[in-house]
């Protein structure tokens, strides 16, 4: 029986990305591997076409799927939409929909890009880290949230950190189970010193360490956490943290491996079905010109094929062709060095594709 993706380009920039992953879903459909795939709309698409972000039919074609690629959401033309309409909340609704708790993202220093990234190539040579970040609880599904007029009237904002204890426990399972098979150490980011959540956060965590004794757990606050991920990144093996505190790490954590167009991501329920994103944004300011950089929507898929569709040899084809064609020299203008030549989206999706035949 095939595999059942779901494709779901997003906004701006999506659809150009999208369509370089086709190219290697087809290139791998042609050599026999039983999959299919069908479109659907999410964020700002989603509401253009029918009104809502997260739409039924494509809840409907998510629930369906046995994975989910998506390109990004958002941008300036929907700023000004309810924040219930917004792109945002389609990515939110379809992973508390599908109970995508789990978000892997790893931040992988390539040799043949250590001149673009900002830190000195002795800092980040050799760098692979792991970072996994709690999607489906925290501050950003905490209730209650809003507004309001306070007694001597002015406007307030609010939301909510929450955690319960089986939340943290399975992020917790998920976290120590990847350090097992990489170097068996683990660091629980949080902010244990002020905030109550952060406080059961590092009880659970350290409870549920007690079953993995071979793994070595750190605790780390998150300001910590943050400076040393600048200042000796590769003390870092696998990061475990909440929503919030993830979702600043991962991407400043990005800024080491030279782009935030070279990392990948995965969203996993229970039972490995996953959502596989590259971690940028749509970039209006580039989307329709064939600018962008597909490399991190093509190992997006590798991660795809290596943990919903177990089939870590055609995940390790992938990372082998993008490692290729960056030693060939090959970059699109966010990699670029000035004086290097630099080609399209459309190429690069391309050079990859042969790399692959190769």
């Amino acid at each position: 029986m095939n595999k059942k993706i779901l494709i779901l380009p997003g906004d701006y920039i999506g659809s150009e990305i999208m369509a370089e992953a086709v190219k290697v879903l087809a290139l791998f459909k042609d050599e026999g591997e039983p999959i299919e795939w069908t479109f659907g709309h999410l964020g700002g698409a989603a509401y253009d076409a029918e009104g809502h972000p997260y739409p039924p039919s494509t809840q409907q074609a998510a629930r369906a799927a046995d994975a989910i690629l998506m390109g990004a959401v958002g941008g300036p033309k929907y700023d000004a939409l309810p924040r219930e309409l917004r792109p945002e909340r389609g990515i939110l609704g379809i992973r508390k929909d599908l109970g995508l708790f789990a978000n892997l993202r790893p931040a992988l220093a390539y040799e043949a890009l250590s001149a673009a990234s900002s830190f000195k190539p002795e800092v980040i040579a050799g760098l692979d880290i792991l970072i996994l970040r709690e999607l489906t609880g925290d501050i950003y599904f905490g209730e209650p949230r809003g507004r309001r007029t306070t007694a001597d009237g002015h406007a307030e904002g609010y939301d909510t950190m929450h955690y319960s204890a089986p939340e943290v426990e399975r992020i917790a399972h998920v976290a120590f189970q990847a350090a097992q098979k990489r170097s068996k150490r683990l660091c629980s980011v949080d902010k244990e010193n002020v905030l109550e959540t952060s406080r059961l956060w590092r009880e659970v965590v350290t409870r549920v360490g007690a079953q993995y004794p071979d793994v070595a757990l750190e605790h780390m606050y998150v300001d910590n956490a943050a400076m040393q991920l600048v200042k000796r990144p590769k003390q870092f093996d696998v990061i475990v943290t909440g929503n919030i505190f993830g979702d600043i790490l991962s991407d400043e954590a990005s800024m080491l491996a030279g782009s935030i167009g070279m990392l990948p991501s995965a969203s996993l329920d229970v039972n490995n079905k996953g959502l596989y994103e590259p971690i940028h944004g749509s970039a209006p300011d580039i989307a329709g010109q064939g600018k962008a950089n597909p490399l991190a929507t093509l190992l997006s898929v590798a991660m795809m094929f290596k943990y919903s569709f177990d089939r870590a040899d055609l995940s390790d084809r992938i990372e082998a062709a993008v490692q290729q064609v960056l030693d060939q020299g090959l970059r699109t203008g966010d990699i670029a060095q000035p004086g290097e030549p630099v080609i399209g989206t459309v190429a690069m999706g391309d050079a990859v594709v042969a790399a692959l035949r190769r």
